[in-house]
């Protein structure tokens, strides 16, 4: 009998123990912008975004694991200047006609303590696939203040050299490297 009540008691913690493991999370898609710089003929760095991000994120801190699938709108790159843009979307560079989207899928996390600090994982440009890594600059994940659910968000980086993708069009006044940020803020789903 002691047995059985001791059975029923154990059964019963461990029903009413908060589940541990991957939590998912949405993109939020107001505030993720990814953006790339690199230098225009040795005088100046430019800059753009793209306008237009979807994607999911899964973490489990416990694990020390985690998944990224993000889809970037190519066509919603944005510089500022219209006639820029134009060129940008077209064959030269983007070729969003023929390839609509950009796109990270990374699931190999390292964590120092519950903060991810990179995210290695294959990078799609012009359909050409390499592997990449996205050092984390900051992470946290907290309480978002509106939406009343858990946050997570963090600015990551990485280099790439646009050739390696297919992208020639102006080498090298036209800077081969290309710094990519791809800042995030996603909510618990």
């Amino acid at each position: 009998m002691k047995r059985l009540a001791l059975a029923a008691m154990i059964a019963g913690a461990f029903a009413t123990a908060p589940v541990l493991g991957a939590e998912s999370f949405s993109l939020d898609v107001r505030h993720t912008f990814p953006s790339f710089e690199l230098s225009h003929l040795g005088y100046s760095i430019q800059r753009g975004r793209f306008n237009t991000t979807a994607g999911k994120i899964t973490l489990d801190t416990a694990a020390k694991k985690g998944t990224a699938d993000i889809t970037i709108d190519a066509a919603s790159v944005d510089t500022g200047f219209d006639k820029l843009e134009e060129h940008l979307r077209g064959e030269d560079f983007f070729n969003v006609a023929k390839h609509p989207t950009i796109t990270f899928k990374g699931d190999k996390f390292t964590f120092e303590g519950d903060k991810v600090k990179s995210v290695a994982g294959n990078l799609t440009i012009l359909g050409v696939t390499r592997p990449v890594t996205l050092a984390a600059s900051y992470f946290n994940c907290g309480e978002h203040p509106m939406a009343k659910k858990k946050a997570c968000g963090g600015d990551f980086t990485t280099t790439i050299k646009r050739t390696d993708f297919g992208m020639k069009y102006g080498v090298p006044a036209v800077a081969d490297d290309v710094t990519l940020r791809i800042q995030v803020e996603a909510i618990k789903d």
